[in-house]
């Protein structure tokens, strides 16, 4: 068939216009375009295997896990710090990897650590938290180093993680730090020394953004939420089990139920309960006058404890609450279009090295063994895992896929009122 001149050249153009969109479809990707959005889960991300951070995932280690997240769903990871090598060879993986497949789609919000002087009791020296570590500069330099090296990655900057919270009393700083360095990155965008497309938050707890005491309710704050793209709000009922347990105790009406029923019914009101520390944020920064998005940077659920959330406590953790948590969590953000950094992908050792027992040992869904916690057994099922493997195990499912046996290890939160008697009986 022959087509006259003009026609070819119309042909020619639609093809050149089509061709171009199908390329450059993930490297024009924006934070406004994958935040909110329930084709880009997001988790946290850190995959040391080692019981210290010194011992850094290598190149392939890193690459392998990208492949595991990406066959989970994941699209979009959030890094914590870049004064380690891990942030980096991340960055490097995912990149190699997009190389090797033109279709392998993943994202990074690049955390910068940001804490006070003599923080964690360096030399000795008690925190001060009215001035900040000689290290902030250089961090914020390093990731504006890594945002502009990986433009097509890099989609978010966090500066601090859980930096303001008070209850950090070994590192945390005040709003003007945080608003300081944020005030930086703003200014380097309209420069155009960073992309304008790249957004600027601080990861912290639901408190440390307006939704707790009055103690937080500062001029600083104010003009940070002003600041920001977006503000990236924690939330954790699961620490609460222990430390506000109001919403976690079984009341006297639901005594009479089975195990299953009082944890159902507990988990739903761990979730509007986090719900809830969400609004607070959402409320309080409208009272100051912003309208920003609102996304959960961390939320999550150990799977075992000692102590104040295991048998002998609050008897929060194991995989049966964690795989609920994660189902009311990842349904509810994507029903109203938040992003969620679930924490966390893999199991860590390292972050309470000290206690094995420890609940941040556990926050991973899947384990050091290369074992999908119950929370994803149905990946497995469905085959998502098939030719991947972590530390070369195959992954597979934790107790053997055995639901009766998990649920042994399984139990009920108390009942409040039970819990008087005893004590009355003990008296």
């Amino acid at each position: 068939m022959r087509i006259g001149l003009k026609t070819f050249w119309i042909l020619l153009f639609i093809s050149v216009v089509l061709g171009c969109q199908n390329n450059d479809s993930t490297q024009t990707k924006t934070a406004a375009d994958i935040l909110g959005n329930p084709e880009y889960l997001a988790i946290s991300y850190g995959g040391y295997r080692g019981n210290k951070r010194d011992i850094q995932p290598t190149l392939a280690e890193l690459k392998e896990d990208m492949n595991i997240l990406s066959a989970m769903g994941i699209k979009l990871i959030r890094t914590y710090n870049v004064h380690y090598t891990h942030a980096e060879n991340a960055l490097k993986a995912i990149a190699e990897l997009k190389e090797e497949d033109a279709d392998f789609e993943m994202y990074v919000m690049l955390g910068a650590w940001i804490d006070c002087e003599n923080a964690f009791h360096r030399e000795g020296v008690e925190p001060n938290h009215e001035a900040e570590s000689e290290r902030n500069p250089v961090e914020i330099a390093k990731a504006v180093s890594l945002a502009k090296n990986y433009p097509d990655i890099v989609k978010i900057i966090a500066v601090g993680n859980e930096a303001m919270v008070k209850w950090a009393a070994s590192y945390y700083v005040q709003p003007e730090v945080i608003l300081k360095w944020v005030n930086h990155l703003q200014e380097l965008k309209k420069s155009g020394e960073l992309s304008k497309d790249l957004w600027i938050t601080s990861s912290d707890n639901f408190a440390s953004w307006g939704g707790g005491g009055a103690e937080y309710h500062v001029d600083d704050l104010t003009k940070l939420i002003h600041a920001v793209d977006y503000i990236s709000m924690h939330t954790y009922p699961m620490h609460d089990t222990h430390y506000n347990s109001a919403f976690w105790d079984v009341p006297e009406a639901e005594n009479d139920l089975s195990k299953t029923e009082k944890i159902d019914k507990a988990m739903l009101r761990s979730k509007n309960y986090a719900i809830s520390q969400y609004k607070s944020v959402v409320d309080y920064m409208k009272s100051v006058g912003a309208t920003k998005p609102v996304h959960i940077g961390e939320t999550g659920w150990a799977s075992f404890a000692g102590e104040l959330y295991g048998a002998e406590g609050s008897k929060a953790t194991d995989e049966y609450k964690q795989a609920i948590y994660y189902k009311h969590i990842r349904e509810w953000t994507n029903e109203n279009n938040i992003s969620c950094f679930y924490f966390e992908a893999f199991d860590e050792q390292w972050k309470d090295a000290k206690n094995p027992q420890g609940s941040e040992n556990y926050f991973g869904l899947i384990n050091l063994q290369g074992e999908a916690k119950y929370a994803v057994w149905n990946l497995v099922d469905e085959g998502y895992f098939n030719s991947l493997t972590r530390n070369g195990k195959t992954i597979s499912k934790t107790y053997n896929g055995d639901l009766e046996s998990l649920m042994q290890d399984v139990a009920a939160p108390s009942s409040k009122f039970e819990s008087i008697e005893l004590i009355e009986i003990e008296e």
